[in-house]
């Protein structure tokens, strides 16, 4: 029998080494659909999502958790019209945070475009932006090799989401290769990746910058993953500290001492400080954007790294901006470097250090009604599996992830970095699972994002989980009947009160619904409880969805929150806010902790 066109497609990909294809079925890819069930092929394993959007996080989680040193392709399928339209949010999460992502959706038979027919949408207009790297419509057989090969080098090459459509009449077409002739393009496998240095006189003229300054501070970022060994040693000739990106949060383990935790909105009190007070500043394969967090104009001398010349000479005036990879553009300038006798600054960032991971200790355990949401975190800190993959949905439990877990060596976690998007933790851990069925996998989900989507995904969970070696996925949900994070920024953004119609949450029962599906579910409502249900969760035999209900009204504001956001926040609570007093006493009681005596001086 004569392979189809989307039997080619399957064997092609599985020669790619594409191990998994997240997606929905649906009739505009029904000839993809239908030579899975041919054996020969090998294809790739097909992964059913509850929904296409979810296949999307699915496929951005997979590409996340399953390459050592970056992100590895991933691929996601849908059906034409409503299929592709709902890719969509997740394919924006992989752009804006670099994720070589592979979009494969159908499309109306040829023969229909054009007039208007059942679930015809503009694809190639539609996907221009999310795929803007690379976006095309198969018409032909000899068509489909380099189309399909160019979208994955590209995606690869581009660290973004590319887009193949295929219209359901050319998925049945019996394939023809490309041939030997006018206007036909032959393609072929493979990629050899250049190794990319740094020029020489560049890193001579950023060794100067670095070696002219007394107080130099790091930032890292994703991009800086692999390079620890270098970071390290950088760090310790120079005498700094480092800072780390949201989405690097795993490129440095946090027991190092003069590693100060995340930056920005959601960071910690010493990456701040130590920005306002540096005078050199470092950048490793980050394009943070919150230039308020970074060292005031005029004050700092700068250089950058990164990989991707795109991004570079953004977001801070530098002087040296370095194109190459990070760890072998570090190893080039390392012996330009030279050792500071003076430690006086790296030793007051290990104080300050020291002192802010017993302060969130101490916030930690601030009593609330009926759970200080800190104490899920930091509990997990003493049990965190050395291997575990951690992700964080959008919302306030970002702000959690980001300040009260110390990631030791080895942990890799993420989120929704740049799109911050609701809805992409429980997806993430599945598609982090299916890269790595052996390593433990944990999700912090507030309620409104496990109402939106996590629920139904826990199905997927159900679905599948027996096939993973590590039995362990631990969805953790912050129950507080609320949209937190918005209530939040209403309040100290626009001193506004929490507007109940749109910010307050029916009750579920998490725990209750994971046990109907045969998971197993934990509900806590006792801040004592809490350790002893992560030791059940991380000792089971299947997947556990924590129910931990925390109060709505423990502020996640930053340590170095401004004059404005307190007066706002103030002027909110005399808006009548129905939370006031509550948002009052669990507040004061938090900021307390950090004035309060410590053991570190």
């Amino acid at each position: 029998m004569a392979m189809t066109v989307a039997g080619y497609l399957l064997s092609r990909l599985r020669e790619w080494g594409v191990e998994h294809v997240f997606g929905f079925p649906g009739d505009g890819i029904n000839g993809i659909l239908a030579a899975w069930t041919d054996e020969s092929l090998h294809a790739p394993t097909f992964v059913q999502a509850r929904h296409e959007e979810m296949a999307a996080f699915e496929a951005v989680g997979y590409a996340k958790y399953a390459g050592p040193g970056g992100p590895r392709l991933a691929v996601c399928m849908a059906t034409s019209g409503p299929g592709a339209i709902h890719l969509l949010n997740g394919l924006y999460d992989a752009k804006l945070d670099h994720v070589p992502v592979v979009a494969i959706v159908g499309q109306t038979a040829r023969s229909a475009m054009g007039g208007s027919y059942q679930q015809e949408v503009d694809l190639l207009t539609l996907y221009k932006d999310v795929a803007s790297d690379y976006v095309q419509m198969v018409t032909v057989p000899e068509q489909l090799p380099n189309v399909l090969d160019r979208a994955i080098r590209v995606a690869l090459a581009q660290r973004a989401p590319t887009a193949i459509i295929i219209p359901s009449d050319v998925q049945e077409l019996e394939y023809t290769a490309p041939g030997h002739a006018f206007k036909e393009v032959p393609s072929s496998l493979g990629t050899a990746w250049p190794d990319v240095d740094p020029d020489d006189e560049a890193v001579r003229r950023a060794a100067e910058v670095l070696n002219a300054g007394s107080r130099v501070a790091l930032l890292v970022g994703q991009g800086a993953r692999g390079a620890r060994a270098e970071i390290e040693q950088v760090a310790d000739l120079l005498g700094a500290g480092a800072a780390k990106a949201l989405l690097g949060k795993d490129v440095l383990p946090d027991h190092l001492p003069w590693v100060t935790g995340s930056i920005g909105l959601l960071g910690t009190r010493p990456s701040y400080e130590m920005m306002m007070g540096c005078d050199t500043l470092l950048t490793v394969g980050s394009n943070f954007p919150y230039t308020q967090f970074m060292p005031p104009l005029g004050q700092a001398r700068a250089v950058q790294i990164d990989i991707d010349a795109r991004f570079i000479g953004m977001r801070y005036p530098y002087e040296v901006n370095l194109v190459g990879d990070a760890a072998r553009t570090l190893r080039a300038l390392i012996p330009h470097l030279e050792r500071k006798s003076d430690r006086g600054w790296r030793e007051g960032i290990e104080d300050d250090v020291a002192r802010w991971w017993e302060t969130m200790h101490d916030q930690a355990m601030v009593t609330a009604d009926p759970i200080n949401p800190m104490r899920l975190f930091w509990e997990l800190n003493e049990r965190m599996p050395a291997n575990a993959m951690l992700a964080a949905d959008s919302g306030s439990s970002a702000n959690w992830y980001a300040r009260d877990l110390r990631f030791p060596d080895g942990v890799r976690g993420s989120l929704s970095g740049t799109l911050a998007t609701m809805g992409p933790g429980v997806p993430y851990v599945i598609g982090a699972k299916f890269a790595h069925p052996e390593r433990p996998a944990i999700a912090f989900v507030g309620d409104g994002a496990m109402q939106m989507n996590g629920m139904a995904e826990l199905v997927t969970i159900a679905k599948y989980h027996e096939r993973w070696s590590d039995p362990r996925l631990v969805v953790a949900v912050l129950h507080n009947d609320d949209l937190n994070q918005v209530t939040w920024e209403m309040r100290a953004m626009q001193g506004a009160p929490k507007f109940v119609d749109s910010q307050s949450l029916p009750s579920v029962d998490y725990a209750g619904f994971a046990r109907s599906l045969g998971l197993q579910g934990i509900a806590v409502d006792q801040p004592d409880a809490i350790g002893p249900a992560w030791d059940a969760a991380l000792a089971a035999d299947r997947p556990t969805v924590l129910d931990v209900r925390t109060s709505p009204n423990v502020p996640p504001i930053p340590p170095h929150a401004t004059f404005e956001q307190i007066k706002a926040l103030v002027s909110s609570m005399a808006s009548g806010d129905e939370d006031r007093w509550s948002v009052l006493r669990e507040g004061a009681k938090t900021k307390l902790q950090e004035f309060l005596p410590h053991r570190v001086s």
